[in-house]
């Protein structure tokens, strides 16, 4: 509950980036459409109408109001009669997470009311002013003032590196599919799976250690990663997963056991497997 102020970059990628892109890679989109303009302020001042997808593969995006002023934007809301957040007729003219949102001016006194502005607009309205209420409060790991939720950056769809325990070159068995771990779980043998997601710093952390289990002691057991982020309705319903990475032994009979200590180190797995199984 307080990753945002623990680490406010892990927060953005595992809540916003990371769900993002999935949610791209899923409806298998090939161009974004956003509200980003140039008067947002000078992260934004280059943006085109249209970024052409990165060579080699990538997302396109389609700014159409890159070279619109915010006031331009209002103007068109109360001219056509436009939809629009509740929250501009309560002093935010840019609404980001509760947590970090305020209004501006912070006592509310401009607002958007029936498609028409109330008190001093201009606050709203100069340039770059439009975004001052977000990020309240936050700074990035360089202690630069926080402007960005981490989705529009550039390499934003790298949320990962690699994927872990790389089939090719790891001693820990890939699970490539629900239907393989149902076999797993059914094939009558005791084992140990690891659930994880690549971009998940936990399961990264313990990387390294999960394979030196497995290079210690797969002859023993059979050991298997699989990855639960892109089937999670699955993994909570089968392996006991509600976060990253949860590791589970799987007995005989097919019961998967979760073990619940965050110490994830190979002695650790090894105790956790022989008392589990004895």
């Amino acid at each position: 509950a307080d990753l945002w102020k623990e680490n406010i970059e892990e927060y953005d990628r595992v809540c916003k980036v990371e769900p993002f892109q999935r949610g791209l890679k899923t409806l298998k989109t090939d161009c974004m459409i956003n509200g980003r303009t140039r008067w947002q302020g000078f992260e934004r001042a280059w943006i085109d109408q249209f970024e052409n997808a990165p060579i080699g593969g990538g997302l396109a995006k389609c700014n159409p109001l890159a070279y619109w002023t915010l006031e331009d934007t209002f103007d068109y809301i109360a001219k056509y009669k436009v939809p629009h957040h509740p929250l501009h007729a309560k002093g935010y003219p840019s609404i980001g997470d509760a947590k970090d949102t305020i209004p501006i001016p912070e006592d509310g006194s401009v607002r958007f009311v029936d498609f028409k502005f109330e008190g001093d607009k201009t606050q709203w309205l100069d340039y770059a002013s439009e975004r001052k209420g977000r990020f309240v409060g936050l700074a990035n790991a360089d202690g630069s003032t926080k402007t960005e939720c981490g989705i529009h950056v550039s390499g934003a769809e790298k949320t990962w590196d690699r994927d872990l325990w790389e089939a090719d070159k790891s001693k820990v068995k890939k699970i490539e599919s629900t239907e393989e771990a149902i076999k797993v779980k059914d094939s009558g043998k005791p084992s140990v799976m690891v659930v994880y997601a690549p971009w998940c710093q936990f399961s990264q952390k313990m990387e390294d250690e999960y394979e030196a289990f497995a290079a210690k002691f797969g002859g023993e057991v059979d050991v298997y990663s699989f990855r639960g982020d892109e089937e999670r309705e699955f993994v909570q319903a089968n392996l006991n997963t509600k976060s990253f990475p949860t590791v589970n032994v799987i007995k005989p009979d097919g019961t998967a056991v979760k073990y619940e200590s965050e110490v994830r180190t190979v002695d650790a797995f090894k105790k956790f497997v022989d008392e589990t199984l004895a």
